[in-house]
């Protein structure tokens, strides 16, 4: 990628349960895709009341989020020494890998959360409570 603009509403919206090897159930839309970057990840994450993306961990990539809308309860840390905050729109949170993150969303309306992962690798989420 040399360079690009795009603008929220000019990327598709992707309802994730249509696609089976994808869970959680919610809906993305795929700014990586939209503007062809090569080295970074970058998803806008969308939930309704209860959703989450259950607690997880990346042998290679690390995350960044920012809560763009709603109220999260996030889960972040290795296995036996992870924290539960609580954080709204304006909060940032970052797991690098093989550091167990997930979060779920307390609000009643809509949650917008901006996921942002590099290196841009196939990298499955793996259990943190496998890991040394």
């Amino acid at each position: 990628m040399d360079h690009g603009i795009v603008h929220t509403d000019d990327v598709r919206v992707t309802d994730l349960s249509d696609v089976e090897e994808l869970p959680p159930d919610l809906d993305i839309r795929s700014i990586d895709d939209a503007l062809g970057t090569d080295e970074t990840n970058v998803k806008l994450w969308y939930f309704d009341p209860g959703e989450e993306i259950q607690y997880h961990a990346h042998s290679e990539q690390e995350e960044l989020y920012y809560v763009v809308e709603g109220e999260f309860s996030v889960k972040l840390g290795r296995s036996g020494e992870e924290e539960i905050h609580e954080v709204g729109p304006g909060t940032f949170y970052a797991a690098g890998p093989e550091i167990g993150h997930g979060h779920r969303y307390m609000g009643d309306d809509q949650g917008i959360v901006l996921a942002i992962g590099a290196p841009a690798v196939e990298d499955p989420g793996l259990d943190p409570h496998d890991l040394d």
